[in-house]
């Protein structure tokens, strides 16, 4: 009984105690005041003295705080220059193409002016190729290259690959065939099956190599070679009139009638003179 009683007592205290369901919460919300049209013309004021307009005074202070900033040499301690050599010049051109170089050195200094308004002129109406266009026409060049070093020489020694990329540059040089890598290795392609100058560039299949480490050794090899090209020079493998070459394992008609300058591997080369 008095265990009953203490249990009633109990619960009657802690309905006392308990706080209002959520049905008897007030529901109130507060809302901020609008703003009042001086408040809204201060804020507007503010958004337009923090944001200055664009004018040609502002962008001239801003190119100067450019310029001073790159010119900025960190509490004028000099910074060092790399020195520039040759074999960086020809590093950066190999891969950069520089045609306003090209255009320099062509320039007659016999009796006129080195640089002048018209040469200049003339350079960028005719002659001027966008730094971005030059490096693809380079990779794609560096590219025909490397098919047809693999296709025609992926299982020769390291000479034997330059010797084949050597007979694409003369023929490169030699005004008696395109002056481009890609003009050369793919001449004739167009004309039908097996009727151009490399049985690969016409025989209906993919130009790309499948063997990856060939397909890679031919890649390095064309880099190499090109560079060479691009300084008017050639990998020196074979003699510079070396335009022609068929494989130990078979023995044109037009062999007979060009002289022999060269067996490397399993190519033999030959010249027209």
């Amino acid at each position: 009984m008095h265990a009953l009683a203490f249990a009633a007592a109990a619960l009657v205290l802690l309905a006392t105690l308990a706080p209002s369901s959520a049905e008897e919460l007030p529901s109130d919300t507060v809302v901020p005041a609008a703003f009042t049209e001086a408040v809204s013309l201060k804020r507007q004021q503010f958004h337009t003295d923090s944001q200055p307009q664009l004018t040609p005074a502002l962008l001239e202070a801003y190119v100067a705080r450019k310029q001073q900033l790159q010119s900025f040499q960190g509490f004028d301690v000099v910074s060092p220059q790399a020195e520039l050599t040759e074999a960086v010049l020809m590093g950066y051109i190999a891969k950069r193409q520089n045609q306003a170089l090209d255009a320099i050195e062509s320039v007659d200094f016999s009796n006129k002016p080195a640089l002048t308004a018209a040469v200049l002129t003339n350079y960028a109406q005719d002659e001027f190729v966008p730094t971005f266009k030059r490096v693809k026409l380079a990779e794609g060049e560096k590219l025909c290259l490397a098919q047809a070093i693999y296709h025609e020489a992926r299982g020769e020694t390291r000479e034997g690959q330059l010797a084949v990329a050597n007979v694409i540059i003369n023929r490169a040089f030699s005004k008696k065939y395109p002056s481009t890598i890609c003009g050369v290795v793919f001449q004739n392609a167009d004309k039908g099956r097996y009727k151009c100058q490399f049985t690969f560039a016409c025989d209906g299949r993919s130009d790309m190599g499948r063997e990856r480490n060939a397909w890679n050794r031919s890649i390095k090899m064309a880099e190499d070679a090109f560079y060479e090209f691009q300084r008017g020079e050639r990998p020196g493998v074979v003699p510079n009139s070396a335009l022609f070459y068929h494989t130990t394992a078979v023995a044109p008609k037009w062999s007979h009638t060009f002289h022999r300058v060269a067996a490397i591997g399993s190519h033999v080369f030959y010249s027209t003179n």
